[in-house]
C-alpha cells in the first residue's frame, strides 16, 4: 500500500496547503515534536489525532526515534501509528519502518474541489448550527461512541487552532437530527468533517443534501476550495463526493505494528 503522489493537474502548492489544513483541522491539545515527527497522543478515537506525521527527515537513528515515540504513546495509552502521505519525509520511511515490523492499513483518499461558488439567498431550511458540545453528543450518538470520546471531541474542537462550525440537519424543527457535519475554515480552504447520517435515515438523500449545504456555508464564509478525507473502501461516499464536484487528489494510510495492543478506550472511527 503506497500513498499516491499528488496529481500534477492541481495548481502548484495547492495539495500541500490542503495537507497543512488537514493537520490544522485535526490538531489535538497534546502533541509534540520529535526530531522531525509531529507526535500526536490525544486519547480519542480519531486516528488523525493520535498518530505520527513524519514531516522532517530527522537526524537521530530511526530505531531511537521509534523507541521514544513508543514511550510517549504508552504514557497516554494510545497505539503507535504512523500516517504516511505523499509528503512524508523521508519518502522511503515506510520501507524503513517495515523492517521494524510495521505494516500498512486503512487507505484513505483526500478529495478536493476546484472551486466553490458563493451562496445566494437565505440560510437553507432545516440546517442548524450547534455548539461543540452539542455536535460532539449528536455525532457520538450517531456513531455509537462512548460518552468519554464525546467529551474528548468537544474539548479538541474548543482548542483547535482553526474554526470548526458544527451543523445538524433536521426534517422539521421538532424532529431529531437526520444528519450532521462540520465545516472547518482555514483561509481559502474549507474541510468537510464528521459527515454522518443517522442509521434510521440512510438511503434517503440526507447526506447529499447536507453536503450541498455545508459547501454553501463554506463559500459564504469566503472559502474558495474545499477538501475532505474518506475511507477508500467507502465506495458510495466517494461516488457522492464526485457528484458534488470533488476529485481524487492523493491518498494516505497508516502503519501499525502487528501484535500491538489496541488501548481499551479506542473505538473505530473515520480515518
Amino acid at each position: 500500500m503506497i500513498s499516491t503522489a499528488p496529481d500534477a493537474d492541481w495548481p502548484d502548492g495547492l495539495l500541500a496547503a490542503v495537507e497543512d489544513a488537514g493537520l490544522n483541522a485535526t490538531a489535538p491539545p497534546q502533541q509534540r515534536w520529535l526530531d522531525g515527527w509531529l507526535v500526536r497522543t490525544w486519547p480519542g478515537s480519531a486516528r488523525r489525532s493520535r498518530c505520527i506525521n513524519a514531516l522532517g527527515t530527522g537526524r537521530r537513528p530511526l530505531a531511537d526515534r521509534v523507541s521514544e515515540a513508543e514511550r510517549l504513546c504508552r504514557t497516554q495509552a494510545v497505539p503507535l501509528l504512523f500516517r504516511i502521505t505523499p509528503f512524508t519525509q523521508p519518502p522511503d520511511l515506510q520501507g524503513a519502518l517495515a523492517t521494524l515490523g510495521f505494516q500498512a492499513v486503512d487507505l484513505s483518499w483526500v478529495m478536493v474541489t476546484d472551486r466553490l461558488e458563493p451562496r445566494r439567498g437565505n440560510d437553507p431550511p432545516g440546517l442548524e448550527r450547534v455548539s461543540h458540545e452539542t455536535f460532539a453528543e449528536i455525532v457520538g450518538a450517531m456513531r455509537g461512541t462512548p460518552s468519554s470520546d464525546r467529551t474528548l471531541l468537544a474539548t479538541r474542537l474548543h482548542r483547535a487552532p482553526v474554526e470548526h462550525l458544527g451543523f445538524v440537519l433536521r426534517p422539521s424543527p421538532e424532529a431529531p437530527p437526520s444528519a450532521c457535519g462540520q465545516v472547518v475554515l482555514d483561509g481559502p480552504l474549507a474541510g468537510l468533517y464528521d459527515v454522518v447520517v443517522a442509521a434510521s435515515e440512510r438511503g434517503r438523500g440526507w447526506g447529499r443534501r447536507l453536503c450541498h449545504m455545508l459547501l454553501d456555508v463554506a463559500a459564504a464564509q469566503g472559502a474558495q476550495r474545499a477538501y475532505l478525507q474518506v475511507d477508500a473502501a467507502n465506495v458510495p461516499a466517494r461516488a457522492l463526493y464526485r457528484e458534488l464536484g470533488f476529485r481524487d487528489a492523493y491518498t494516505y494510510h497508516y502503519l501499525e505494528r502487528a501484535g500491538d495492543p489496541t488501548p481499551p478506550h479506542a473505538h473505530p472511527a473515520p480515518a
